[in-house]
C-alpha cells in the first residue's frame, strides 16, 4: 500500500509539504513509522484568517481545555454555526508568530511537545552522565547534539561536502544513475521516492512502490498556472535556489543561472506529474511491473542495479506507479545536460540538508518555505526544530517514553469502549442502508467484520528496535543522516515480506488518527485522547461528539471513495454490484457538489474547495458523525437519567453537535488557507465545523432550525 493512502484525520502543512516534494530528504524527514503524511501532529488549515500574531507560543499552556462551551449568541446556529461554536475561541486566541494556524489540534501539538522537550532534556542530561536505557541515552543524545548550536555553525555546510564534490564529478548519464543509486541506499532520495507498502492484489505480501516526485513547489499547478501570482511566486523559488547555491559557494551570476536551469528541469518533471486530485484515483497508485518492463520505460536507468545498490530483492516486481513520470525522468537522464543535472541536485541536496546545518541555511530555508510559501512570521525556536527533528529521526522510540510518562490506562480502556460502540453503530448503519442490496450488503459487513481498531500504542513487544542505529554525541548532521539510512533500510527490508496489521503508522505522540485500507486497521494514537476530543470525566454526548466523531471518521474510510475499493483483507477487489456502484457514486457526487460550492477564504471568492480532492474526507466526516450520533443515542438509552438532562442549558443533542465543531476551532494565516486549499485533501476546519451536520437532520431538529437555513439543507446527502 503506498504510503500515500494512509488516512490522517488532520494534515500539517509540513507533512503536506512532504508529500508534495518539498522536503523529501530521508535525514529531515525519516520517520520512524511507515509514512510521512501520517506522521504529521498538527491541525488540518482552518479557513479563518487572522490579523495581528501573539507571541510565539513557547509558554507552557493549559493542561486540558475546559468542558464548557463559550458560545457566541449574536451568531443563528442554524445559519453560521461555526462562528456560533468558535468565533469566541478564536479571538482570544490569535495565531502565535511561530505558526501557521491555531486550533485545538495546534495547542494539543504544542503540549506534546512540551511534553516530549521534558522528556528528552532529561534523557540528555542522563546521557551524559551515562545513566538510563540504550534508548534513553540514544535520545538524549540526539537531542543533546541539536541543541549545539555553537557547533553546527562551526561546521557550517562541511557536512554536505563530499556529496557536492561526488555532484561536480557527475559527466554522463551512468555517471548520474550510480549517484541516485547510492544516495537511495544512504537514505538520501532524489527525483522519486522508493518504499515497501501492501500489494493491491495480495495485502498479506510487502512489495516495492517508486512513486513521483522531485518538486521543490508543491504542485504541479505551481509550475504551470499563468497568473500574476504563480510567476510571483516561481520568481520568488529562484531566488531561494540561488541563494541556496550561493551559500556553498557558488558565485552570484552563475548561482542565479543555474537556478533557472533547475526551475526549467522541475517545471518538465512537473508536466509529467499528476496532481494531488488525480494521484486520489487508484489507478495512478499502482502499476506492477517485472524488472524488464521497467528497463523499457526507463532504458538509461537500470532497476536491477538500483535494487542491487538497496540490497533488495523485489521478486516478481514491483510498482512503478507513475509510468508517465518515470519516462520524463529516463527522458532527462539521457537528453538534460550534465550541468543541469549538478545544479538540481546540488539544490535539492542543500535543500534538503537545511535544517540540519548552520544557520543561514536554515534561515534561508525559513524565508522561503515559512515566510513566503506559508506566511509564517517567526521561525520556530530551536528546541521545537530539534523535538521535531528527533520524531523523524526516532519518533517511535521518544514515543515508548511519551507512554510511560504522559499516557494513563484508564484513558485507553474509556476508548476502548468507545471504538466498539461506535463501529457498532456503523455496523446498524451498513444493515439499515436503503439505497445498498443484500448481496452487497454482506460483502460490506464482512469488511466491517475484520476492521483491526488500535489504540493509544503499539503491544507489549511490538515496540521498535533502535539497536542497530549508532547515535555519535555531538555530531548533528551524522546522526539525522544515520537515522535516516536506517529507516530507509528499515522500510525497505520489508519488501517480499509479510505485511504486519500491528505496526504503526503514527507516533503516540502524534495528535491525529488515521485508517489504514491495505490493513484494514484503524488507529487512535495516546495522544489525540484528550481534551476537547475526549474528557475522562466528561458527559457522553461531548465525547462522542469528540472522540466518538474521530472513531467514526476512521472507521468511514474503510468505505469511502478510495475504502470502498478494498476489501477486508485489504486486496483492491470489486465487492459492489453495479447498481449499489452507482447509487454510491451519486451520492458521492452530490457531495462533491456540496464542498464545491464553499470559498472558505474572506474577500477571495473565487478560491473554491476542491470537492474531489477532498472527497474522501468528507465522506469520512460524514459517515462519522451520523455514526457516532448513533452511537450516543444507543449510550443514552442505558442511562435515560443523562438523556433527559441538560448541561449548561444544552440538551445532550446540541452538546454532542457543539463539540464536533469545537473540535475545529482555529485561524489559519491566509497564505497556508490558499495552499491547503491546493494540496490538502481535507477540507479547511472551518468548513468542517459546519458542513457535515448540515446534513443531519437531526441537527436541524436539536436546533430547532427553519426550513431556509443553512444548516436544514434541502436535500440533505447522506451515504453510510
Amino acid at each position: 500500500m503506498p504510503k500515500h493512502l494512509l488516512t490522517p484525520i488532520a494534515l500539517a502543512v509540513g507533512a503536506a509539504l512532504a508529500v508534495s516534494g518539498c522536503s523529501n530528504n530521508a535525514s529531515n524527514q525519516a520517520s520512524s513509522a511507515p509514512t510521512s503524511a501520517a506522521t504529521s501532529a498538527s491541525a488540518p488549515a482552518p479557513a479563518h484568517t487572522a490579523a495581528a500574531p501573539a507571541p510565539a507560543s513557547t509558554v507552557a499552556i493549559p493542561a486540558d481545555q475546559p468542558i464548557a462551551f463559550t458560545l457566541d449568541d449574536q451568531y443563528n446556529p442554524c445559519n453560521d454555526f461555526d462562528q456560533y461554536v468558535n468565533a469566541k475561541w478564536n479571538a482570544a486566541n490569535p495565531i502565535p508568530a511561530d505558526q501557521t494556524r491555531w486550533g485545538a489540534f495546534g495547542i494539543l501539538h504544542e503540549k506534546s511537545l512540551l511534553q516530549q522537550k521534558a522528556i528528552l532534556e532529561t534523557a540528555a542530561q542522563d546521557a551524559k552522565n551515562h545513566k538510563g536505557s540504550a534508548l534513553e541515552q540514544k535520545l538524549g543524545n540526539l537531542y543533546d547534539a541539536g541543541m549545539d548550536t555553537a557547533a553546527i555553525d562551526k561546521a557550517g555546510y562541511d557536512p554536505i561536502k563530499p556529496q557536492l564534490t561526488a555532484i561536480d564529478a557527475l559527466k554522463t548519464p551512468s555517471d548520474i544513475a550510480n549517484f541516485l543509486d547510492t544516495s537511495f541506499d544512504n537514505g538520501d532520495s532524489y527525483v522519486f521516492d522508493f518504499g515497501s507498502g501492501a500489494d493491491f492484489k495480495d495485502a498479506t505480501k510487502q512489495i516495492g512502490y517508486v512513486f513521483q516526485d522531485g518538486l521543490g513547489l508543491p504542485t504541479r499547478d505551481y509550475y504551470l498556472k499563468q497568473d500574476k501570482d504563480s510567476k510571483k511566486l516561481r520568481a520568488a523559488y529562484v531566488a531561494y535556489i540561488a541563494k541556496s547555491l550561493e551559500l556553498v559557494g557558488t558565485p552570484a551570476a552563475d548561482a542565479q543561472k543555474q537556478a533557472g536551469s533547475v526551475l526549467k528541469f522541475e517545471t518538465e518533471l512537473a508536466k509529467a506529474s499528476l496532481s494531488p486530485t488525480e494521484l486520489r484515483n487508484l489507478d495512478n497508485e499502482y502499476h506492477f511491473v517485472t524488472v524488464a518492463e521497467a528497463d523499457k520505460i526507463t532504458p538509461h536507468f537500470h532497476w536491477q542495479d538500483f535494487f542491487k545498490a538497496q540490497g533488495v530483492d523485489v521478486g516478481k516486481g514491483f510498482s512503478l506507479s507513475q509510468p508517465k513520470f518515470m519516462a520524463e525522468f529516463d527522458k532527462l537522464l539521457a537528453t538534460a545536460p550534465a550541468s543541469q543535472w549538478q545544479a538540481y541536485l546540488k539544490f535539492h541536496l542543500i535543500n534538503n540538508s537545511s535544517e540540519a546545518l548552520s544557520q543561514a541555511f536554515q534561515d534561508n530555508h525559513f524565508d522561503f518555505y515559512g515566510k513566503t510559501l506559508s506566511g509564517q512570521p517567526q521561525q520556530k525556536d530551536r528546541w521545537k526544530r530539534v523535538v521535531g527533528a528527533v520524531n523523524g529521526a526516532m519518533g517511535m522510540g521518544l514515543g515508548e517514553l511519551y507512554v510511560a510518562r504522559y499516557f494513563p490506562p484508564e484513558a485507553k480502556e474509556r476508548a476502548e469502549e468507545l471504538v466498539t460502540n461506535v463501529r457498532n453503530a456503523l455496523k446498524e448503519h451498513i444493515e439499515n442502508l436503503d439505497w445498498m442490496s443484500a448481496e452487497t450488503k454482506k460483502k460490506a459487513l464482512e469488511k466491517w467484520a475484520l476492521f483491526l481498531p488500535k489504540i493509544g500504542y503499539p503491544d507489549k513487544g511490538e515496540w521498535r528496535d533502535w539497536s542497530g542505529l549508532t547515535i555519535q554525541p555531538g555530531n548533528w548532521f551524522a546522526n539525522l543522516e544515520a537515522a535516516g539510512k536506517y529507516n530507509y533500510h528499515y522500510d525497505i527490508n520489508k519488501i517480499g515480506k509479510p505485511t504486519d496489521r500491528k505496526e504503526w503508522g503514527m507516533t503516540p505522540q502524534t495528535i491525529n488518527a488515521y485508517y489504514d485500507p491495505s490493513t484494514n486497521t484503524i488507529n487512535f494514537p495516546a495522544a489525540i485522547l484528550q481534551p476537547p476530543f475526549f474528557y475522562a470525566k466528561g458527559d457522553d454526548a461531548v465525547n462522542y461528539g469528540g472522540i466518538g466523531f474521530v472513531i467514526g471518521h476512521e472507521s468511514s474510510h474503510g468505505f469511502d471513495d478510495q475504502g470502498s475499493q478494498f476489501d477486508g483483507h485489504g486486496n483492491r477487489v470489486n465487492w459492489w454490484t453495479p447498481q449499489d456502484k452507482k447509487a454510491f457514486d451519486q451520492r458521492a457526487d452530490a457531495l462533491v457538489k456540496q464542498y464545491d460550492s464553499y470559498a472558505p477564504i474572506p474577500g477571495k471568492p473565487d478560491l473554491h474547495v476542491n470537492g474531489r480532492l477532498t472527497l474522501g474526507e468528507d465522506i469520512g466526516d460524514l459517515g462519522g458523525l451520523n455514526v457516532a450520533y448513533t452511537a450516543l443515542q444507543t449510550a443514552l438509552k442505558a442511562n435515560p437519567k443523562e438523556a433527559d438532562a441538560k448541561i449548561d442549558g444544552m440538551t445532550e443533542d446540541q452538546r454532542f453537535f457543539l463539540n464536533s465543531a469545537r473540535v475545529w476551532e482555529g485561524t489559519s494565516r491566509e497564505k497556508t488557507a490558499e495552499l491547503m486549499l491546493n494540496i490538502d485533501p481535507h477540507a479547511p476546519a472551518k468548513i468542517r465545523a459546519f458542513a457535515t451536520a448540515s446534513n443531519m437532520p437531526q441537527f436541524a431538529q436539536a436546533f430547532q432550525c427553519k426550513p431556509g437555513e443553512k444548516m436544514d439543507r434541502k436535500n440533505p446527502v447522506k451515504i453510510w
